[in-house]
């Protein structure tokens, strides 16, 4: 079980949009620093409100130096991934933004993307293929980076513990297809590139790391994207329960809700959901908060507009009870805005 554990609140952030320019503590150098200038790293995490991992950086400098005019187009003619979301903040693209109401918490938010997916690249756009680093908690640095289709689903695969690694798994795939000798030597030049970058600053090129696996280990349950869910649970198992019915069992209660023919049948079709909606009322008074947090997540994977009032009641207090406060926060935005198309807050 898991949950009420407590946790280091997360340190006070203003809006998001505003506050981009504004400067935060001076970070301290790290050690195999990428050359970005301090205010640029500011803003990327400022806008977002996020930590942001070294290999994010590195990275740009990868594709800097493949396309030193525009680092963020660099491997789209060739390999079909742009660079996006927080690139966008390293490429300047945030102070030639018309707009002065930007909310980062839905910028290149796709439609099943949890709060815990932050989005870096883009693929292909009939399946909204997409890369992004994915965190447990806000206030740390992301635990590995996942890939989702979102026009064919919730579901969310591990690529790699770092930005190398799921571009080197994707460049992999796409080296066994492409049969066009041009193309094909194009890419293997990227790929050998980009494997000598990645030794060169000790980035692991698996797809599944130690470290990745040590994470599953905490994982409490899958939920329906796959990504699996960690809440922190203490030695006499408080923290979370399980839900009272199957995966399977829920998607089924979930069909019959959306598939009613008529209102009054949908209310009858709601009867099992209100039911656990009831036991995570008692699960939170007894500081099992990863219950609310399950149901609410896989309202939300499930995608109907039919759960949204549901998960917008389920998901922002799970994740406050969780000190997930951001979580919080992206979520209801999302719901606000939730849509079958990324939003690209800084279109021209």
């Amino acid at each position: 079980m898991t949950g009420g554990g407590k946790r280091r609140p997360r340190g006070a952030a203003g809006p998001a949009g505003e506050q981009c320019e504004k400067n935060g503590d001076v970070k301290k150098r790290r050690s195999n620093q990428a050359d970005i200038p301090d205010n640029l790293r500011e803003d990327a995490e400022t806008c977002y409100r996020l930590r942001l991992p070294e290999d994010f950086f590195q990275f740009w400098k990868f594709c800097e130096e493949l396309d030193p005019e525009k680092p963020s187009d660099a491997l789209v003619s060739s390999v079909g991934l742009k660079l996006v979301g927080p690139y966008d903040i390293l490429a300047g693209k945030h102070k030639k933004a018309k707009s002065t109401d930007l909310d980062f918490n839905v910028h290149w938010r796709f439609f099943y993307d949890p709060p815990e997916f932050q989005t870096i690249l883009v693929g292909d756009s009939k399946t909204q293929y997409h890369m992004g680093y994915f965190r447990d908690v806000p206030d740390e640095l992301p635990v590995w980076v996942g890939a989702n289709e979102a026009k064919k689903g919730c579901v969310i695969s591990q690529v790699g513990d770092n930005v190398f690694a799921a571009v080197k798994l994707f460049l992999s795939k796409k080296l066994k297809e492409v049969t066009d000798k041009k193309k094909n030597a194009i890419l293997k030049d990227i790929d050998e590139k980009l494997t000598r970058t990645a030794k060169e600053l000790g980035y692991s090129l698996e797809q599944k790391t130690t470290k990745m696996k040590q994470r599953d280990k905490k994982v409490v349950t899958k939920a329906f994207h796959g990504a699996g869910l960690v809440v922190p649970v203490d030695k006499n198992d408080v923290g979370y329960r399980e839900l009272p019915e199957t995966n399977a069992n829920l998607k089924k209660i979930c069909k019959a809700i959306v598939d009613a023919p008529t209102d009054d049948e949908r209310l009858k079709a709601f009867a099992p959901l209100q039911e656990m909606l009831t036991f995570v009322q008692f699960a939170n008074d007894e500081c099992d908060y990863g219950m609310g947090y399950e149901l609410g997540m896989d309202l939300f994977c499930y995608g109907s507009h039919y759960f949204h009032k549901t998960v917008g009641q389920l998901l922002p207090l799970a994740y406050t009870l969780l000190r997930r406060g951001l979580f919080a926060d992206i979520i209801q935005s999302h719901l606000a805005n939730r849509r079958q198309d990324p939003m690209d807050q800084l279109a021209p």
